[in-house]
Formats: C-alpha cells, structure tokens, sequence
C-alpha cells in the first residue's frame, strides 16, 4: 500500500494497513500507526510520532524544524499526532525545541488547510482549528475548543477547554475555558451553544454564568476572586471549579468581558 514513487526510509515503523500516496517522504525515525493514511506529497519528518487511524493531507509536513532561529537541528524532539485526528492539505505541525520534548495534538482533532502549529503546543482531544489558523510555540490549548480561520494565538498562551475563537482573532492573552473571544481578546460570553452540545446540564450552565460575571466582568483581581469561589459551592460543580481552576496559573494576564 505504498506507492512506487513515494520515498520511505527503511528504518522508518510503519504500522499495518497504512496508505502511502505518491510522492510522499517519510523519514527515517518516524512512526507511523495502523490504518493511517498520507496522501500524495506528504511529509513525514524525523521525530514524527502518527498514531493509528490519521488521515494526512496533500503537502502537509509534520515535525518540521521548529520556527526558532536558536535551534538545533540535532536536539532530538518530537511532534505526536494523536488517534484519529485529520490534518487537511498543507497544514504544518513543528517538532519541540526543548530535548525529548514534543508538540502534542490530541484525538481525534480537525486542522483544516494551511493551519499551523507551532513548536512545543499541546492541543487537547476534538480540537478544531480552521482554514489558515496561527498557533505559536508553547500554546496549550483545551479539548472541544475550536479556533476560527485566520485567527492567530500568541507565544505561551493559554486557551481552555470549549472556548470558541471567532475567525481573524488576534490573541494575546489567557482565554478562559468555555468562554467566545473575537477580534484582540474580547470576550463576548459563554460559548452556550457548545456547552448545550456536550450535555451540560442548566443548573451547571448557570453556574458557570455566575462564575463568569463574578471573575472577568465585576472583579478586579482576577486570580483571587476565582480562588474565593472555588472555596464555595461552585468549587463543587464540575464544569464551575474546571473554570475557576484555570486562573490559578497563566503568566501574560487573562481576557476580561465588558462591564456593559
């Protein structure tokens, strides 16, 4: 199942079932996981790590050198792709700069074509990032959120579970989990209509509303007003206290929502 033009190292590990268009490359320390599939001109680079059931587009590159001019191209790193997750036609994931470090995206998640993931990034499970859509290195960012084309996140930044990024976003700042931000790091809500979509239930829903108001809309200290309602009721309501807990961390301040 791989085809005659393709360029596959013999020390590559490849797992049964996998497909191998034309004109692919796959390196030699690449592994690559049953049933995957690359399509023609794909790149598979050294310390590739694809699991099973991958679907790989045209021209997509996956551990490319990291984006950093201090690197080492000899630093042994990593970019994992996780079970199931579909990268569309010339999506780029990059390797890790830190050694035996890797760039990390989740099952079973969507990078749509031309999207980027920078080097060192971890990405949840069911993540979705549109057409041209910009990570930068070192971002983390939560299961079931989804990040709109052309939209573009800053270096070290941090984006939580559920959070809907509006396409051309430019953010700079912590985004809370379950929470819509658009444009430069305007919050505009809950994203409800995700949260209906996982089952959440109304009674936790309106917890999170409150969670909300109290933190990024009346408070002005953030990380201690989420630290007093954790110790609360709120810190006993699941999706509540997973919101809370996101503000006992962050370095580059959070995205607040307008007071009116």
């Amino acid at each position: 199942m791989i085809h005659s033009t393709a360029i596959v190292s013999p020390n590559a590990q490849i797992g049964e079932n996998v497909e191998i268009g034309p004109y692919a490359i796959v390196e030699e320390d690449v592994r690559i996981g049953s049933g995957s599939k690359l399509e023609s001109h794909s790149v598979v680079k050294n310390g590739a790590r694809i699991g099973s059931n991958v679907s790989v587009g045209n021209y997509v590159v996956i551990g490319g050198l990291p984006q950093d001019l201090g690197f080492d191209p000899a630093t042994p790193t990593y970019a994992v792709i996780g079970d199931g997750t579909e990268l569309r036609e010339g999506a780029t994931v990059n390797r890790a700069t830190r050694p035996e470090g890797s760039t990390i995206i989740g099952e079973k998640c969507y990078l749509m074509a031309q999207s980027h993931v920078g080097h060192d990034c971890v990405l949840g499970e069911h993540v979705v990032l549109a057409n041209v859509a910009m990570v930068a290195g070192f971002v983390e960012i939560g299961s079931f959120s989804f990040m709109g084309g052309g939209a573009g996140i800053h270096q070290y930044n941090r984006i939580g579970e559920g959070v809907m990024i509006g396409g051309n976003a430019a953010i700079s700042q912590d985004i809370a989990p379950f929470t819509m931000v658009a444009d430069r790091n305007e919050l505009h809500g809950l994203n409800l209509v995700g949260l209906r979509r996982r089952k959440v239930s109304r009674d936790h829903i309106q917890a999170l509303k409150e969670c909300y108001r109290a933190v990024l809309v009346e408070s002005k200290n953030v990380k201690q007003t989420a630290a007093e309602l954790l110790q609360g009721r709120y810190g006993r309501i699941e999706e509540a206290r997973r919101f809370l807990e996101f503000f006992e961390q962050g370095k580059r301040g959070f995205a607040r929502a307008p007071r009116n």
